[in-house]
């Protein structure tokens, strides 16, 4: 695990994440860029010098078993699992209460087609 700050005083805004994995892959050698982690870039006020944070795994199997699952559906190496969002869930659980009898299992089973 590692602090990247990145010096850009001639770009404009913040340095592209996969630039930043790119190189730190070629700087220390590592086979695959799946094993190199960076996250939390932060640009300072004005630009000119980005820090992140960054992690370094001995491979790819180690990588998808440590890292949080939203960081490996953001670089593609897990999938979402959320198909419905969330406040619809909620909203559905609440209309639900206000049916009863018969019509509440048809409501039910119409809402999970």
């Amino acid at each position: 695990q590692f602090v990247v700050e990145v010096s850009h005083p001639t770009w404009n805004g913040t340095v592209p994440k996969s630039a930043v994995v790119k190189k730190l892959a070629a700087l220390y050698k590592v086979p695959d860029e799946n094993q190199v982690s960076v996250f939390n870039m932060k640009t300072a006020f004005g630009g000119g010098k980005t820090t992140a944070f960054g992690l370094i795994y001995d491979d790819v199997a180690s990588a998808k078993r440590l890292e949080p699952n939203y960081r490996l559906v953001r670089r593609g190496l897990a999938e979402n699992n959320r198909k419905t969002a969330r406040k619809s869930q909620k909203e559905k659980k609440n209309r639900n209460h206000k049916i009863r009898g018969a019509a509440k299992g048809k409501a039910q089973k119409k809402g999970k087609k």
